[in-house]
């Protein structure tokens, strides 16, 4: 079966009434639980899970999938308008979408989250389609030393690259790392930095760091500071577009977002976090003016929002074509076809075409119905914007406090939750960034998994960051841009 042949044979399949009933029920209740900060994809689908033994493999998959995508829609609403990650590919989101809402600009940032959501989805689909083949096999060529390389330049680009002060970026990006190694050693079974807490074992839970930091932070913040910003009684159509500026600066982050996020997407482990945090680290790093970012910069929405939702789409091609999950939500859903008695693999697409094509013709009308759903309900959620802080705070906390403790079912996420915001309220007055240090944590298992394993590999040879041409352009990009301080340094001193 040709690519055509397979395509057009899924749009037939997809199209039929009780497989288009439950793409349509999977998009809106991800776009629902994706709005509510917290609770995100991974929670919905568990509870999704003993449904799908009632209905046939191919639509359970596709409703899946659609609460997959769908919370990615809807995680940038809850970030953009109140700084509560709906998702944890959300978060970087809130750096500049919810500066632009504090700027009278909540509609332009949805407008955008929305366009580059549907762009990154459509984008991700063409190459899934068209590449997904070869996506797998140019995935293996990536080996642990490559991944490592590749991560500790994101660290060291997103901490030096548009920051006035990178000194406080490494000190952020270094606590995140610190707080990554808390809970229990995967290879020797060593408990680190747990002091004694069984609820540590795990090590930090990333939705109570993440709430913390933006959320209850937010609400500190909010509390002390009662002369918030409102938004006009009516919101316009003309209000909710962007202007001609804003359209060409999105474009270019667009295109280069949902690259990206194709590409990490479809390497096994990656998951779509990795992609946005990227993509944003790379749109700073590139830019003109990155002083911008952080303060309302639309790059800082288009470029995530492209490559959390392009990584979503390609994250199946690993899943489906070699059995290998992105993320956990992937893991999970690998866990729903083994329930099924489907075993993913290289052979999935001659043995079961139906739900290879059926998945990736669903993608297409899924965020087709994504898109109509939710451009009319912008001015919906702008709309939250006119709701005094007082009376919206509390209803804030509680779905926060429901959202984080829904993910381990743990009263101690709800008590290290206002810790942490307590301890991100005054990084933020000290001017420190919290994003680094998200940034740092999330990365930092990651490269300490892959720095192991490269060891391994090498018996304990660090050559092989060399001898591997991936890795060598990694680590050579990696010291160019820890000497650029201490050349623009020698630079000043000696035109002074």
């Amino acid at each position: 079966m040709t690519t055509w042949e397979g395509l057009l044979f899924g749009i037939g399949f997809v199209t039929q009434p009780e497989v288009l009933i439950y793409c349509f029920l999977g998009v809106v209740l991800g776009t629902f639980v994706g709005v509510l900060p917290g609770i995100g994809a991974m929670a919905a689908i568990s509870l999704l899970l003993p449904i799908t033994y009632y209905i046939t493999p191919e639509a359970a998959l596709i409703m899946l999938a659609g609460v997959y995508y769908g919370a990615q829609y809807g995680g940038a609403v809850a970030s953009i308008l109140l700084r509560l990650p709906g998702t944890p590919q959300s978060a970087v989101t809130t750096l500049d979408g919810y500066p632009m809402a504090q700027n009278g600009r909540a509609g332009v940032a949805l407008f955008t989250a929305m366009a580059s959501s549907f762009v990154g989805s459509m984008i991700g689909i063409l190459v899934l389609v068209l590449l997904a083949n070869w996506l797998s096999r140019a995935a293996t060529a990536f080996g642990a030393a490559d991944y490592a390389a590749m991560m500790i330049l994101g660290l060291v680009a997103a901490s030096t690259i548009g920051t006035a002060r990178p000194a406080k970026g490494f000190a952020m990006v270094t606590l995140g790392l610190l707080l990554g190694c808390i809970g229990t050693d995967v290879n020797s079974g060593a408990q680190r930095f747990t002091f004694g807490q069984t609820e540590l074992l795990d090590g930090i839970n990333l939705v109570a760091l993440a709430m913390g930091l933006f959320g209850v932070a937010e609400v500190i913040a909010n509390v002390r500071n009662p002369d918030r910003q409102s938004v006009a009684a009516r919101i316009g159509l003309r209000r909710l577009m962007p202007s001609r500026d804003d359209l060409r600066r999105m474009i270019s982050p667009m295109l280069r977002g949902s690259a990206l996020g194709s590409f990490f997407g479809a390497l096994p482990g990656t998951g779509s976090t990795l992609s946005s945090f990227l993509s944003y680290s790379m749109e700073r790093r590139i830019a003109r003016r990155p002083e911008r970012f952080g303060k309302g910069a639309v790059e800082g929405v288009a470029g995530p929002e492209s490559a959390n939702n392009s990584a979503a789409i390609t994250a199946f091609a690993p899943t489906l074509t070699l059995g290998i999950p992105g993320d956990p939500i992937m893991a999970l859903l690998l866990g729903a076809l083994v329930i099924h008695g489907i075993q993913p693999g290289p052979m999935m697409l001659e043995a079961r075409p139906e739900m290879f094509w059926g998945l990736v013709a669903s993608f297409g009308i899924g965020n087709l119905l994504l898109l109509v759903l939710n451009l009319p309900l912008i001015g919906i959620w702008v709309a939250m914007l006119r709701i005094p802080f007082n009376y919206l705070y509390p209803a804030i906390l509680v779905f926060l406090c429901l959202g984080v403790y829904s993910v381990r079912g743990l009263s101690f996420d709800i008590m290290a939750v206002a810790g942490i915001g307590l301890a991100g309220y005054l990084l933020a007055i000290a001017k420190f960034s919290p994003a680094l240090l998200l940034l740092g944590f999330v990365l930092g298992p990651l490269i300490e998994t892959n720095l192991r394993r490269a060891f391994l590999i090498s018996r304990g040879d660090p050559m092989i960051f060399l001898e591997r041409p991936i890795a060598a352009g990694f680590v050579i990009a990696t010291v160019a841009l820890l000497l650029l301080p201490v050349w623009k340094a020698w630079r000043r001193r000696a035109h002074s």
